[in-house]
């Protein structure tokens, strides 16, 4: 996997909505967040768009992307928020232009979409992490989810463990591979596309917001019959957002992760606080990384080139 060139003062970053509308006085409010580290900021030409549920039309947001992906002055993509819209612009984007024109990638939730393709078309390693409108311009952002963009500035280990969150071991063992996933819904929305994420030989990352116990069934039930648990080699369990069960005879979200994970007899571990969640742990998809369940750990190779 090829990692991006690292950040330094000074640099710019360029800030795109390929999804949801963002709002525009969160946008303003977050900004001042990377002046303080230094950066300056540049709006995509369409980031005020609004075309129903959409940040403008397809063609807007994926001229946005291009033009912030061929302009050699933007080190960086973050973006402003999530929502739904992302993978309607994966089949227009130009890929080459992004193989030329490594950068780092920033987001997550929708933005899983683009995680995915990028990975497997580029081979680039991209970030999955908290963005502008949705999480940095609210007041409860805390210092933890700010610390995580240090690991844009310099290559570093990142290690998860319990002095973050309880983590609770589901299955016992030790896996290695480049950590891929992201949002459970998004994935399976992948399956049957060209962008369909591979898992043979990954850690698998998977978090979502808003979604049943009995929703999360059906799609790991999908994940199943389509093989994609078949051949990975550990389960990372971010945060699942908003998800309580309505009825009180549902299965609980454990109930439901045990089913699946445990028969696979691989390292399996929950309570990550990754996903729609504060504090928000980010991390480079793609990268190698090592899930231990003895010491509870996650530890993730640098995702940032340091030249």
């Amino acid at each position: 996997m090829r990692r991006p060139v690292r950040l330094q003062r000074g640099d710019t970053i360029g800030v795109v909505a390929p999804a949801g509308p963002p709002n525009l006085e969160k946008l303003k409010r977050a900004t001042p967040f990377f002046e303080n580290m230094g950066l300056h900021v540049e709006w995509g030409r369409h980031i005020d768009n609004v075309h129903g549920y959409l940040a403008g039309t397809d063609a807007q947001r994926v001229q946005d992307m291009h033009e912030m992906i061929a302009d050699t002055r933007i080190k960086a993509i973050i973006f402003a928020r999530g929502g739904y819209g992302t993978a309607r612009i994966a089949a227009d984007l130009d890929y080459a232009l992004i193989k030329r024109h490594p950068k780092i990638i920033w987001g997550y939730s929708d933005i899983t979409y683009l995680h995915t393709a990028i990975r497997q078309i580029c081979g680039l390693i991209t970030f999955h992490g908290p963005m502008l409108a949705s999480d940095i311009a609210e007041e409860d952002f805390d210092t933890l989810s700010a610390l995580m963009f240090k690991q844009l500035f310099e290559p570093m280990k990142l290690m998860y463990s319990e002095k973050i969150s309880p983590l609770q071991v589901l299955t016992s063992g030790r896996a290695e591979g480049e950590l891929v996933g992201g949002n459970l819904s998004l994935l399976v929305s992948s399956i049957g596309t060209p962008y369909e994420i591979h898992t043979k030989g990954k850690i698998l990352l998977l978090e979502d917001i808003g979604e049943e116990p009995y929703r999360v069934d059906g799609m790991l039930n999908q994940l199943k019959l389509a093989g994609k648990l078949e051949d990975v080699a550990g389960i990372v369990i971010g945060d699942f957002a908003e998800a309580e069960p309505e009825s009180e005879e549902s299965l609980t979200l454990e109930q439901v992760f045990r089913d699946y994970f445990c028969p696979l007899e691989i390292p399996v571990m929950s309570g990550f606080k990754i996903g729609h969640c504060l504090p928000h742990f980010a991390v480079p998809l793609g990268a190698p990384a090592i899930l231990t369940t003895a010491d509870k750990t996650l530890c993730i190779e640098s995702g940032v080139d340091e030249q």
